[in-house]
C-alpha cells in the first residue's frame, strides 16, 4: 500500500510506500504551532519525492537537526528530511498534504515542543 502527497500548487509531489497512517503528531513549537502541521514519520526508504526537487527550498531553526523543504512557488512546506533519535534517516510528512487522509479521524499524539 502506499499514498501521494504534493504541495498546493503541486509542483512538488511525493509517494509514501506505507500504509496510510492512522496517527499524527501535532507539536506546539514556534515553526510547527505556525504552520498548523499534522506529521507522520517514515523511513527515508519508503519516501520518494515524484516531482519537483528544483522547485525546493530549505529552513532550518533552533538545532538545526531537521530540514524543513518547502516549495518555492507556493510555499507549502509537504515535508521535512531528519533523523530518528537513533541517526536512522527519516521523512516528516505533512498529512494536511495527503488528499487521501481523513484528518478528522486521526488519533493526535500531542508534543511539546515549545519546551525543548
Amino acid at each position: 500500500m502506499s499514498y501521494e502527497g504534493s504541495c498546493h500548487c503541486g509542483a512538488v509531489a511525493f509517494e509514501v510506500d506505507a500504509p496510510q497512517p492512522t496517527q499524527a503528531m501535532s507539536c506546539n513549537c514556534s515553526h510547527c504551532r505556525r504552520k498548523g502541521f499534522l506529521l507522520s514519520f517514515v523511513p527515508e526508504s519508503a519516501f520518494r519525492l515524484t516531482r519537483g526537487e528544483d522547485s525546493l527550498r530549505s529552513y532550518f531553526f533552533n538545532a538545526h537537526k531537521i530540514e524543513h523543504m518547502f516549495c518555492t512557488t507556493c510555499g507549502t512546506q509537504a515535508f521535512a528530511r531528519g533523523a530518528m533519535p537513533d541517526g536512522t534517516p527519516t521523512r516528516a510528512v505533512n498529512l494536511r498534504c495527503v488528499p487521501a487522509v481523513d484528518l478528522d479521524a486521526l488519533q493526535i499524539q500531542r508534543v511539546d515542543g515549545a519546551s525543548f
